[in-house]
């Protein structure tokens, strides 16, 4: 019988990113994968698993903590960096500010703290590559990206300043100071990211699942009862049924009401759903039209 060498489209998906991972490898002298402990994080550690098995990811991974970020988030983060016996390395924000290099605006997010803090973790460490999940159905900046985004001295980010890609063929060549971030997951989709999970049977934090959580409503957004989070006048906590589409921190991520207990029924859910992770649950994208640009031209990743 003849053999049908054709791949389906996630494992399409999966081979462009372990090339992708792979170029980074091999073109770098000091690359560092970004893994917050988020589902997309997660799909990218598994890829980088596998461009490199049997023998273990020959970079650090890097997170950039603001201090507010999800308990359970960090302690899934933390256990599977030692599972698979790799250097974590994190750039702390409340340290940035106990030191007093950058100041934090009561009532604000610290979303927006963590590009110093990133630009200065990539400095000491001479990080000249940096590996993230972002993908460009995400958000209307992102979409800009290319898979290798040059960043100038200073870190920043000029989408008129980018290199052409021609098929597979990414240009690394940077001078001193200069650096690429490369988004391996740049054509995958959500529910993309939630097939793979499915299929490859990948842990994730259990927040991702519906679960009981105390909740309050503030902007149109479902936000966690939480110490770093006051509340202002009006706003009452109750208990809902609830789980995250995506993870940051605690001040600006909301939940959405659910009742996914599994993979397949979040990928049910999120098959169905008209509006982005992000758009929907993210505050510091509502800030302006242009917020994640804005950010993303500062050094944000």
């Amino acid at each position: 019988m003849p053999v049908d060498y054709r791949l389906s489209n996630l494992r399409a998906l999966e081979a462009e990113s372990i090339h992708i991972i792979r170029e980074v490898a091999a073109e770098f002298e000091r690359p560092a994968l970004l893994f917050s402990g988020g589902k997309d994080s997660c799909v990218m550690l598994r890829l980088a698993e596998k461009a490199f098995w049997p023998a273990r990811i020959p970079f650090a991974v890097l997170h950039i903590d603001t201090g507010h970020n999800f308990p359970e988030v960090l302690e899934f983060r933390d256990r599977r960096v030692k599972e698979l016996g790799l250097r974590l390395v994190v750039g702390s924000v409340q340290e940035a500010i106990d030191a007093g290099r950058i100041r934090e605006r009561p009532g604000q997010s610290r979303n927006r703290l963590q590009t110093q803090v990133l630009l200065e973790t990539v400095e000491k460490h001479g990080f000249d590559a940096l590996l993230g999940g972002a993908r460009r159905d995400e958000e209307k900046a992102r979409a800009k990206e290319r898979v290798f985004s040059f960043r100038d001295e200073f870190g920043q980010w000029d989408p008129k300043n980018q290199r052409p890609e021609l098929w597979n063929i990414y240009n690394g060549r940077i001078h001193p100071g200069e650096s690429i971030r490369a988004f391996p997951l740049s054509n995958w989709t959500e529910l993309d990211v939630w097939q793979y999970i499915a299929e490859d049977g990948l842990e994730i934090p259990s927040i991702y699942f519906a679960h009981q959580r105390n909740v309050f409503y503030r902007d149109g957004m479902l936000l966690a009862e939480s110490d770093v989070l006051p509340r202002r006048e009006g706003e009452e906590v109750f208990s809902a049924t609830v789980r995250y589409r995506t993870v940051g921190d605690i001040s600006c991520t909301g939940a959405v009401l659910s009742t996914a207990s599994t993979v397949e029924e979040i990928i049910a859910e999120v098959a169905t759903s008209r509006v982005t992770e992000r758009g929907a649950t993210r505050a510091d994208d509502r800030f302006s039209e242009a917020a994640m640009e804005d950010r993303k031209r500062e050094g944000y990743f």
